[in-house]
């Protein structure tokens, strides 16, 4: 399991706990979200991209049908695992998102959910979705807005700087690294999509209570690592996380327990006529990407 900012990885327990609390009341309302928006039909074939433990796979699937296909992709082998456990019937691949294991043109749907924020290469990221995408198929993605609009995320920042060090918050505040919504909505046109639509949408996430949200923060996220210390330690680490959150909300503590606002910024978009050239030189140099500049070795 790492922090490190350009990453989201889980190991061990901490996927299966992640299936166990975050989905149901986080993941798997996004995944009903992005699937509605992005158009999944009968027969379709369906590409979920980043897909962690299945959540938008497994809507896409009810939507699809027998006479569909759907297919999971992601560099966490935890992840997969509890993915394939649940859905062993769909396909599910361990792969980079820039080598995306399938042809081109294999998919009616690519839908990648709160994922795009982490990858380095983000240009090459969609190139990539676009090339396994058939001519007039449809591309879902959602990522999170800033930060400062979701107020769970933003008081446990603040708290993890304040407990645990200046930059502890750096994974949690990376989930809201792409938040501006024209950036994300030009990233998409560049990769090859025409009538990107992005729009902002936010709900409601319910936990039992505060303590319960900051516990299964540190147990089934990369959260995790700062917590290896003493269990005395650990602890005491966490109940002020849990004061410093509560104090954020207070009201939280009444009887239907603890409510916050999530807010996405979702963009759909129908594929455009896939360029002549071979895919390899459509992909986007790395070296150029850091310095913020795109290759221009040809168009997706």
């Amino acid at each position: 399991m790492t922090n490190a900012p350009e990453e989201w990885q889980l190991a061990g327990d901490s996927a299966e706990l992640y299936e166990r609390h975050l989905v149901p009341s986080v993941t798997l309302p996004w995944a009903l979200e992005l699937v509605e928006r992005v158009g999944v039909n009968a027969g379709d074939r369906v590409l979920d991209v980043a897909c962690g433990t299945g959540a938008v796979a497994r809507v896409a699937a009810e939507r699809a049908g027998h006479g569909g296909r759907v297919a999971g992709v992601d560099v966490n082998s935890a992840m997969l695992q509890v993915a394939m456990a649940r859905l062993p019937q769909h396909e599910w691949r361990e792969a980079d998102v820039l080598e995306l294991p399938f042809a081109d043109g294999e998919f009616d749907v690519v839908c990648c959910q709160l994922g795009l924020q982490f990858f380095p290469d983000r240009p090459g990221a969609l190139a990539e979705m676009r090339r396994v995408l058939a001519p007039g198929g449809r591309l879902g993605v959602s990522v999170y807005s800033a930060i400062e609009r979701n107020p769970a995320a933003v008081a446990v920042a603040h708290s993890l700087d304040r407990h645990f060090g200046e930059g502890a918050s750096r994974a949690k505040r990376h989930e809201h690294s792409l938040a501006d919504r024209a950036q994300f909505a030009a990233l998409v046109a560049q990769a090859g999509f025409t009538r990107p639509h992005v729009e902002t949408v936010s709900r409601e996430v319910r936990f039992a209570s505060v303590d319960e949200w900051v516990r299964i923060q540190f147990a089934a996220t990369p959260l995790a690592v700062l917590l290896e210390g003493e269990p005395a330690e650990r602890e005491r680490l966490m109940e002020d996380v849990v004061a410093d959150v509560a104090s954020a909300f207070p009201r939280s503590e009444e009887s239907d327990g603890f409510a916050f606002r999530q807010e996405v910024h979702l963009a759909v978009a129908t594929a455009g006529p896939q360029s002549s050239e071979p895919s390899e030189a459509r992909r986007y140099d790395r070296d150029l990407l850091l310095g913020s500049k795109r290759n221009e070795l040809g168009g997706p």
